[in-house]
């Protein structure tokens, strides 16, 4: 009743998503992240966290749309249609999936802090070239402005790190 009060309509997509944080660790610019794909914003803009364990939750409301054949990656589109890709560590398409296990098959709906991905943060360590975890928005050009909130510590599921405003 207040949407019809108030002009929205029924099925129309928001244009503002909050995303929280889908790790415990500490948050790093994307800038300072060891790869020019991920550092010079090639796939989007974003933010990286360095994962304290391995567990990767959902940072929004939305629809798996791909879960990546060695579970190191992951994307989901919101509501308001944004696309988000996380990828677990830097050169981990290289373990093959080993130390990775998806918990969510493409076409899924999650919630925000659900369970997306466990992983095996150790194993990534001693396999992978790092374990900094990029969270990507890879259709940044739908959104008017990506706003990143600044904070040393992330707690997963909880920890506000980026708005997209004005997504169109």
């Amino acid at each position: 009743m207040l949407k019809k009060l108030f002009g929205k309509k029924e099925n129309e997509a928001p244009t503002e998503e909050i995303i929280v944080s889908p790790l415990n660790g500490e948050i790093i610019g994307l800038e300072d992240v060891p790869d020019p794909v991920f550092s010079e914003k090639m796939m989007g803009d974003g933010i990286a966290i360095l994962p304290e364990d391995g567990e990767l939750l959902s940072p929004v409301d939305g629809e798996i749309l791909q879960v990546f054949p060695t579970k190191h990656a992951v994307g989901i589109k919101t509501k308001s249609g944004m696309e988000i890709l996380i990828h677990i560590g830097l050169e981990t398409v290289m373990m093959k999936g080993e130390g990775f296990i998806s918990l969510v098959k493409e076409g899924d709906r999650v919630r925000t802090g659900q369970p997306l991905i466990s992983f095996n943060v150790d194993l990534v360590k001693e396999k992978a070239k790092s374990t900094v975890t990029p969270v990507i928005i890879t259709n940044g050009n739908k959104a008017g402005a990506i706003e990143k909130f600044s904070s040393d510590h992330a707690q997963a599921g909880t920890t506000k790190i980026m708005q997209i405003s004005d997504i169109k």
